[in-house]
């Protein structure tokens, strides 16, 4: 078939604009992709964005404060940071968890030990063994570090999935001042109930030993609280904080400059 001249240009024209369609659409495809392995993947995981803002220190009635090397004062947490020394870390390779006594004592001396009153206090609804007033069986809570709703059953397969962490870990504690603790204020590091949350296990073994410069939780609208929580226990046991630490824990605190201290009061 012959085309007259202007039919040809016609053609050629709307060849043109298919062609530009179609490297639009792979120009889209292709950012599409890159937004997905960069930044993309993470924001499709992402936990809830209304999960918890705290967690409980104390609770009326049952729970008692664990006397620290000082006690936490109150006010804004950005303000007590600046009071913590700045250092590099000291060494591990003399680190052993029984520097902090045993795990689990009953340093309060309510009758109940200390991972027991941990979960008795976070979690909703909880129950005990029949054999027991202190041994927690089960219960459910919105864990704090990754925002889900987790049921707890004691058991050897069960158990793991919800821990104890302690919010600045011991190892970490260790290379910042705990070397130069007591071994009685040692033991009440390990189980001051300012230092301690029931949390998700994975997210418990991904955390570790880290500080808030290598490691924060996924729920992000706990990360004020879990910063200022970190900030309060340093200062109670006169621990020190890195400078990477100390600017990471700004940052985030930058971003709710009311975030108070976080104390051992019954709620």
């Amino acid at each position: 078939m012959t085309l007259t001249w202007p039919e040809f240009r016609r053609e050629r024209r709307r060849s043109r604009q298919a062609w530009a369609l179609l490297a639009a659409a792979a120009l889209a495809v292709v950012a599409g992709l890159g937004w997905f392995f960069t930044a993309g993947q993470f924001a499709v995981a992402e936990p809830p964005t209304d999960g918890p803002r705290e967690a409980p220190v104390l609770a009326a009635g049952w729970m008692n404060p664990v006397p620290a090397v000082r006690p936490v004062p109150r006010g804004p947490a950005a303000a007590l940071l600046d009071t913590l020394p700045v250092k590099g870390r000291a060494g591990r390779d003399n680190y052993d968890r029984s520097a902090f006594g045993q795990a689990w004592l009953d340093v309060d001396r309510n009758g109940c030990d200390t991972r027991n009153d941990i979960l008795r206090r976070d979690l909703s609804g909880a129950e005990f063994t029949a054999d027991s007033r202190c041994r927690v069986a089960g219960g459910t809570f919105r864990e704090p570090y990754t925002g889900r709703q987790l049921t707890f059953r004691r058991g050897a397969g069960s158990s793991v999935d919800v821990q104890i962490d302690h919010v600045v870990a011991l190892g970490d504690a260790w290379q910042k001042g705990a070397q130069q603790l007591t071994a009685e204020q040692r033991e009440s590091l390990a189980n001051d109930p300012l230092n301690l949350i029931a949390v998700d296990g994975p997210a418990n073994q991904d955390k570790s030993a880290s500080d808030a410069a290598t490691w924060l939780p996924p729920n992000k609208a706990f990360r004020c609280h879990y910063v200022a929580r970190q900030i309060s226990v340093k200062a109670a046991y006169r621990l020190w904080v890195t400078p990477a630490e100390k600017d990471a824990m700004r940052r985030i605190l930058d971003s709710c400059p009311g975030q108070q201290t976080v104390v051992a009061a019954a709620r």
